[in-house]
């Protein structure tokens, strides 16, 4: 099968498939919901995948006729079954089809179009560029960039990723050395190529991924001019887990008669509960400290609003013996990486990002996020949660809010076609607490390794104490407080 070569349809008229041998994935070039497979021109036609069940009989990726070599590193993933999108994505992307595809977060979508594009590039030229992906953030290039290398062992070809906060000359250097493959963030993308000698003429295959996420950072300007650059008779791929209107007119000045790929895009995965606590915002720390320490939560992402609450909050919970880190936008390239990379190996539970830090976090065993402040849309709440209940693991969302956030709670609930379970925020400790820290050797608190000098602490004067003293009323009134506030929601208290 010669992987790059032109493609063609097959028209409805001249097909002789019968009916039940239609493709899993929705294409609007047809007038029906769905479309028949893509032959190459003269050469035989693409394996069309199977349906999960068809004939019920599981979906494998031995079906879709990928070189062994990439079939022995997908078994080396620990990769079985296709998930949705890789099951509607590969076909139409190993013919050569553009394609626009919808789904939420945590839904596999890189494996989707890193596993048909490396087929494509086994045939063809070396040691010259042929695609580049773009994606929002130096977090998600890495991963990206992580994934090809992994899926592309043992095959020759060659990934550079590309990124602002770190020295460029080495990722010159990569491309120079002959990468067929770039994996870029916009920015830097568009400063290297200021380079005499470094071109995108040669792209075949354009991904990029996380759309949305481009247009929330102001990175459509960018796009554009980076596509004005690109050969016009390339295939072009774009993913996305929400569509606004400007990531619609993208695509429509972009991708070229594409199959469109939806998988319940906007709503969460199933795989996560959802829970809401009705707290004021100036008892949310203390609620935060006290559901770490008393639920088992292996691994937390916490979100919050703003870069400096990221920061802040992250070195509360470090000072009462939670092992926590903040992901911002303030920090070096080097302290993020230190940051992911803890939270990856446990060193850190905790994780307290922003919206854009952490869009592009893919970590498999989360178990818990927390919207310490409630995001501003419902598509921000999905991809927030998407950061749980990954590769099939069950997950658990708590949102914290108050009476400002009525609105979007509606929304959210709306969007996720159900209300979220009502839970109470029981007692609080008092702000000046400490709560029993985490297992020694998992937390850098000074105080939860000096009990000496946490002993001390109540010692320090009459005032203190007798302040102390009068707290657990005062939390008492607190979780009344919270328990009165009223959305409108129609779950029952736990």
């Amino acid at each position: 099968m010669s992987a790059a070569s032109p493609v063609e349809p097959v028209s409805r008229e001249s097909s002789t498939l019968q009916p039940d041998s239609y493709c899993s994935f929705f294409c609007p070039r047809q007038n029906a919901d769905r479309c028949y497979p893509f032959v190459p021109t003269g050469g035989p036609a693409i394996a069309r995948p199977a349906k999960s069940t068809f004939n019920g009989v599981l979906m494998s990726f031995k079906q879709f006729q990928l070189h062994p070599t990439i079939n022995k590193n997908i078994a080396a993933q620990g990769y079985t079954t296709p998930t949705p999108i890789q099951e509607q994505a590969i076909t139409p992307v190993l013919a050569g089809q553009d394609v626009l595809g919808l789904a939420q977060t945590g839904t596999g979508k890189t494996a989707a179009f890193v596993l048909p594009m490396l087929q494509r590039l086994l045939s063809g030229p070396r040691r010259t560029l042929r695609a580049l992906i773009v994606a929002p953030t130096r977090e998600l290039a890495e991963q990206i960039h992580e994934n090809v290398i992994n899926l592309a062992q043992g095959t020759s070809l060659r990934s550079v990723v590309v990124y602002g906060g770190v020295g460029k000359q080495p990722q010159i250097k990569g491309i120079r050395a002959g990468a067929e493959i770039v994996v870029a963030c916009p920015g830097r993308l568009l400063d290297i190529l200021t380079e005499k000698d470094i071109t995108l003429k040669g792209i075949e295959t354009l991904v990029l991924d996380e759309a949305d996420h481009m247009f929330d950072k102001g990175f459509l300007p960018d796009i554009r001019r980076i596509v004005r650059q690109l050969p016009k008779d390339r295939q072009s791929l774009v993913f996305s887990a929400t569509m606004p209107r400007e990531i619609r007119r993208l695509a429509d000045e972009i991708l070229i008669d594409p199959c469109v790929l939806q998988v319940n895009h906007t709503a969460p995965a199933p795989t996560i509960s959802h829970a809401l606590i009705r707290i004021a915002k100036a008892e949310k720390t203390q609620l935060l400290r006290k559901l770490l320490a008393e639920r088992e939560m292996k691994s937390t992402v916490v979100f919050t609003r703003t870069k400096h609450k990221a920061r802040s909050l992250a070195r509360q919970l470090e000072k009462s013996g939670f092992p926590a880190v903040s992901l911002q936008g303030n920090l070096s390239q080097q302290q993020r990486r230190r940051a992911m990379d803890g939270f990856r190996d446990g060193t850190f539970r905790v994780l307290v990002a922003t919206d854009i830090a952490a869009r592009g976090i893919d970590v498999s065993g989360v178990s818990h996020v927390i919207n310490y402040d409630v995001p501003d849309t419902a598509e921000t709440y999905t991809h927030r949660t998407g950061r749980t209940g990954r590769a099939h693991n069950h997950g658990q969302a708590i949102t914290f809010a108050d009476n400002d956030d009525r609105q979007i709670i509606t929304r959210i609930e709306r969007n996720l076609g159900k209300k979220m379970e009502l839970e109470q925020a029981g007692e609080l400790p008092a702000p000046a607490a400490r709560i029993a820290p985490a297992p020694r050797g998992q937390g850098n608190s000074r105080n939860s390794n000096n009990p000496a000098r946490s002993a001390a602490k109540p010692a320090q004067g009459r005032s203190k104490s007798s302040q102390a003293s009068r707290r657990p009323s005062r939390g008492k009134g607190r979780a009344s407080r919270a328990a009165s506030f009223d959305f409108g929601v129609g779950a029952s208290a736990k």
